[in-house]
């Protein structure tokens, strides 16, 4: 590729707050595309008030990490000039629209995808949703945590016997957005072909269960609620974290040409044939014997010791580390996929892609609110372009 900005000269409309559009306007921003937050006057973005500030303007840590490669404009929405000026900004410029706004508001100030689309037959319009518009829960408001109870991942996150717990980051919201911009890359694929839009949708509640999918596929066949295993898996012993003498390590284990060469590396070839873990099924039928006796083993040295040992033995395993050693560690710096904002010493991630071997770079800081609406407004007032494509670098 002569590029490592695949998305250059595509022009996105995020008419979104929270996580799951916004992460979807960051991933086609930091691919290359020109990415305007539509923002209300007052407040801006939710998210923006979320947590303690790290910036002058007081924005949240989680808005600088879900809103970098954006421009901001604050458009009150309500007022119908207002309305009006963006309409014809995504009719005359735009080439996606991504929405996650309460359920049946985009249609009420006409910024539906019936309208838009109708108006710029070309525009792709990325429609987000908790409960994906259809059926009992279809038009209800979500967030990620609710569609961690609904779709039952909380029900297999946790250890058994102890309450459910939410996983520690927002795999729902994270995942849609992730979704929303296969759908809307693979629509601009189309668009190539037929030179037709689309609207493409999402929800919450179609994420969740897409993670869900071994489970449901599991309790179709044994009849059986899937249990709860801690940091393990239920399909693959041994597949856990396991106390150190001065930390946690996860081991995995994953087939049984592994686990002999665990047996050899702890000093338990006999292990190898003892018909109660020679084989994977073996070992998870006999979970809890094998566990107690690894447990007593690792807990015996730090572990530095056993991860040079398992290394050296190629077996997959990893220190559990906070964020502050991921952070400063070699890994993450050999990889450059961390950068530091000048302004406020923010840390964040980059996108965790390279195009023959490098990675797009980052160009803009997350936003202050309406930070480009005086840049924004003159280009509305220019001769429209002809909306830019991925086909038109094909």
């Amino acid at each position: 590729m002569s590029t490592s900005a695949p998305l250059a000269g595509t022009t996105v409309v995020e008419i979104g707050h929270s996580v799951s559009a916004p992460f979807a306007g960051l991933i086609l921003g930091q691919l290359g595309a020109d990415v305007i937050k539509v923002e209300h006057p007052d407040g801006g973005d939710h998210a923006r008030r979320w947590g303690p500030p790290v910036s002058a303007g007081g924005s949240s840590a989680l808005f600088h990490a879900y809103n970098r490669e954006k421009r901001s404009v604050a458009v009150d929405l309500r007022d119908t000039a207002e309305r009006d000026w963006l309409r014809d900004f995504i009719v005359a410029r735009a080439d996606v629209v991504i929405q996650n706004l309460r359920p049946g508001s985009i249609e009420e100030l006409g910024l539906g995808p019936d309208v838009l689309v109708r108006r710029s037959p070309r525009l792709i319009y990325c429609d987000l949703s908790a409960y994906g518009g259809a059926g009992p829960r279809g038009m209800h408001p979500g967030y990620d945590p609710l569609m961690q109870a609904f779709a039952g991942i909380m029900s297999v996150t946790g250890e058994e016997g102890r309450p459910p717990v939410r996983a520690g980051v927002s795999i729902v919201d994270v995942g849609t957005g992730m979704w929303s911009v296969i759908g809307i890359v693979a629509a601009l694929f189309e668009r190539a072909r037929s030179g037709a839009g689309c609207v493409v949708g999402s929800s919450l509640y179609e994420t969740a269960l897409a993670w869900m999918g071994p489970h449901i596929t599991e309790y179709s066949v044994t009849r059986e609620e899937p249990q709860r295993f801690g940091s393990g898996a239920p399909q693959i012993v041994p597949y856990e974290m396991f106390e150190t003498s001065d930390g946690s390590l996860m081991l995995a284990a994953g087939n049984d040409e592994l686990f002999a060469k665990l047996c050899v590396a702890l000093g338990h070839p006999e292990w190898r044939t003892d018909e109660r873990f020679s084989t994977n099924q073996a070992r998870v039928r006999h979970r809890a014997l094998l566990g107690g006796m690894l447990r007593a083993i690792l807990r015996t040295r730090p572990s530095a010791h056993w991860s040079a040992l398992l290394d050296a033995a190629l077996i997959p395993n990893a220190p559990l580390r906070t964020v502050s050693q991921v952070i400063g560690d070699e890994q993450s710096a050999a990889l450059d996929v961390l950068d530091t904002d000048a302004e406020t010493g923010a840390v964040t991630v980059g996108v965790p892609l390279r195009f023959d071997g490098r990675r797009p770079s980052q160009r803009r800081p997350a936003p202050a609110l309406g930070e480009h609406d005086a840049e924004l407004r003159a280009e509305s007032s220019a001769p429209a372009r002809v909306a830019a494509s991925v086909e038109e670098s094909r």
